[in-house]
């Protein structure tokens, strides 16, 4: 990830779920009592009611002026767009009604609070509730023309419903309070409120007049108009430069947050691109005492051969134990939305403990759809029904090439490759230096080479440089270069005798503390008296650090404290001093994660390790490791590799939509603040020479 698309991820903060629309309801009123309180004032006419508003008749200004109009427009929105030809559902209208009355009590609070100390009055109240009335319209017509892609005077309609509601019960209650104080016919008073001032009404009541009416009329042509061109000005780089819309993006942002719309997968569909991406798969299948495949039962205890197999077909799926697949795609871009789930999608597609770790691939190679994940999965069934199983392995070694640290087993005459950057910090690994270093491998004889980016150590997303592992850097040659070497060693070494044990824990963690749905997991290997863990967490890179400490634990049986007594000897996974010792450790370990954007609907930086404690997280992955070397036994392994034709966002597509989003949010909020600034300054000069 780039600097820039971490910038674009970072507003992932604003991606959250909208409460069901009574909850939102309840709410507004009762914030639209408590903005009442603090800002309508009603001095002497407290005393006129005699106590019929038991709850304050400052409440019920705040409910009648404030919430009322909010419920309006909540239930009449909807309704409204669908006559215009939009698209707005119930609960979209009920979060935008929310949102605007937050805007509405912001200004009226805010003004209320400078009466007070300046002593304009509560005219100067009633004049910001102008103002704010005329600013909630131009907020709504913006996401109306956004959700609805209706013009400006399509959208026009629905979006003035919450303010014409609010000007509406303003003049009946202004006529009401007219009646009722002053007294006279009912056609005069409410005559008055509209036309002119009654002299006879009360001082404290002159803070309603009719000019307010007329003002909010001219305010809102005003603040349309500047909608527009901001809409126009911000929008032309975006068709220029990607040929989409920003309102088709706004669209599908606000669809995804108010109720988790696949809207924004197809206006990434506009942007991506077809690509050939690799799906390889490695499997594990059992073998009974003689060395035979034998059928097994599935994680619910069914009997897969006699049901003829739950998720696929074929002898291969039916005695599968475990599996990995890595398609060389990048599960993102956030939450759900295009491959963002593709872990747990994959997870449930097979009989076996599946293994999802992250590839080498960044945000290029994102899905623009989950649609695409179907696609891969199919690849997967294929590569998996293709697989020569072979029942002896090598031991598995660590080579080291300058920064990289990759460690290796060979599975008959293919390999397992997970590289690492740790302890140095390092995210997402590009997709031509993935390609280049598993073609490195394979040059020693090796057949197919499953090749994982391991994404455990990263320092978060600030600073200029993320480490994005990028063709021609250090980094790059320094991967393609321990590949190369791990291949040679794996091609000569002896092949003995292979055992797997496999352990799975969901964790009592939750993916606003870092972990995904699928937990935890660990494979153990064992050939010739060797034993290697591979631990994968369903999460998105880790703290610095995290890696190195469950390493030592998982080879040297370490804990922190003894690990730095020790000098660290086993934070890089290096073999165990004395490997014949059953202490309950391996002789090599890695530690990787999925890189699930399951993590990320609320915050961009929310890698394992962050929320959730060090200690806790390391007891469990030894208490799994033991689980998984108490479940070794024989099993036969092989890769296959079928390619998939998918959309992703495309080269350079990414950077450049990342590129255009940050400009809105940087200049386009400057240029927003500019035509606020310039609309609210003709208000007040409207306001002053009316």
């Amino acid at each position: 990830m780039t600097a820039t698309q971490s910038d674009l991820a970072s507003l992932s903060r604003f991606i959250f779920r909208a409460p069901n629309w009574y909850v939102s309801l309840t709410f507004a009123l009762l914030l639209a009592a408590l903005a009442g309180v603090a800002a309508f004032d009603s001095g002497a006419y407290a005393r006129t009611w005699r106590g019929l508003f038991f709850l304050g008749r400052d409440a019920w200004e705040g409910i009648f002026f404030i919430g009322i109009p909010t419920v309006v427009a909540a239930f009449g929105t909807t309704g409204v767009d669908r006559l215009v030809g939009g698209k707005l559902t119930h609960n979209r209208s009920s979060l935008l009604a929310l949102v605007s009355e937050i805007i509405v009590v912001a200004i009226v609070t805010g003004a209320a609070i400078v009466s007070v100390f300046t002593g304009l009055g509560q005219r100067f109240v009633f004049d910001a509730l102008v103002v704010a009335l005329a600013s909630v319209f131009a907020f709504r017509l913006l996401v109306v023309m956004a959700v609805s892609g209706s013009s400006v005077l399509a959208a026009s309609i629905p979006a003035s419903i919450q303010t014409l509601a609010a000007a509406v019960l303003l003049f009946v209650y202004g006529g009401t309070l007219r009646l009722l104080t002053v007294g006279g016919p009912v056609v005069d008073a409410y005559l008055t409120e509209l036309l002119a001032r009654s002299e006879s009404a009360p001082a404290e009541f002159s803070a309603i007049s009719a000019e307010h009416f007329y003002l909010l009329a001219i305010t809102c042509g005003i603040y349309a108009l500047g909608v527009y061109v901001f809409i126009v000005a911000v929008d032309r780089p975006w068709k220029r430069s990607l040929g989409v819309s920003l309102l088709d993006f706004l669209r599908g942002f606000v669809g995804h947050v108010a109720e988790g719309s696949r809207e924004l997968e197809e206006f990434f569909q506009q942007l991506g691109e077809e690509a050939i991406i690799p799906v390889s798969v490695l499997s594990f299948r059992r073998l009974d005492a003689d060395g035979n495949e034998r059928d097994v039962a599935d994680e619910n205890g069914r009997d897969v051969a006699d049901d003829g197999g739950t998720k696929g077909e074929g002898a291969n799926e039916r005695a599968e134990k475990a599996r990995f697949v890595l398609p060389m795609i990048h599960p993102g871009p956030m939450g759900e939305i295009g491959g963002g789930n593709f872990p747990e999608r994959v997870a449930d597609d097979c009989t076996g403990l599946v293994f999802p770790p992250h590839a080498t691939a960044g945000h290029d190679f994102n899905l623009v759809t989950e649609r695409e994940v179907d696609t891969i999965l199919d690849a997967a069934r294929r590569a998996a029904d293709r697989i020569v199983y072979d029942a002896e392995a090598t031991p598995s070694v660590r080579v080291k090439s300058g920064e990289a640290s990759m460690l290796g087993q060979a599975f008959g005459d293919d390999a397992l490759l997970v590289n690492t950057f740790a302890p140095g910090f390092a995210d997402d690994v590009e997709y031509g230096v993935g390609l280049s270093a598993a073609a490195e491998a394979r040059t020693s004889d090796l057949d197919h080479v499953l090749l994982a980016d391991a994404h455990n150590s990263n320092d978060g997303l600030s600073g200029p440089d993320l480490g994005h592992v990028t063709p021609g850097s250090q980094r790059a040659f320094d991967m393609i270069g321990a590949a190369g070497i791990s291949g040679q060693r794996l091609s000569a070494a002896g092949r003995r005798d292979l055992e797997l044990g496999v352990a799975w824990d969901e964790t009592p963690w939750t993916p606003t503390e870092g972990i995904g749905p699928l937990g935890i997991r660990v494979a153990v290997t064992a050939v010739g008296g060797q034993e290697t863990a591979y631990v994968l967490i369903d999460g998105n890179n880790m703290e610095p650090g995290l890696r190195g400490e469950l390493v030592s634990a998982l080879v040297d049986g370490e804990t922190p404290d003894e690990s730095r007594a020790a000098g660290g000897s086993g934070a890089d996974g290096s073999d165990d001093d004395d490997p014949d010792d059953d202490d309950g450790t391996v002789d090599e370990a890695e530690v990787m994660t999925t890189d699930t954007h399951i993590v990320n609907t609320v915050d961009a930086d929310n890698q394992v390790g962050a929320a959730i404690d060090w200690g806790e997280l390391r007891a469990l992955v030894c208490d799994l490791l033991e689980a998984a070397r108490a479940d070794l036994e024989p099993v036969e392994a092989g890769v296959a590799v079928e390619r998939a034709e998918v959309t992703v966002f495309g080269n350079d597509r990414t950077e450049t939509l990342a590129s255009h989003a940050n400009a809105v949010v940087a200049m386009g909020g400057v240029f927003a603040v500019s035509i606020i600034l310039a609309a609210v300054a003709v208000s007040v000069l409207i306001f002053l020479f009316a």
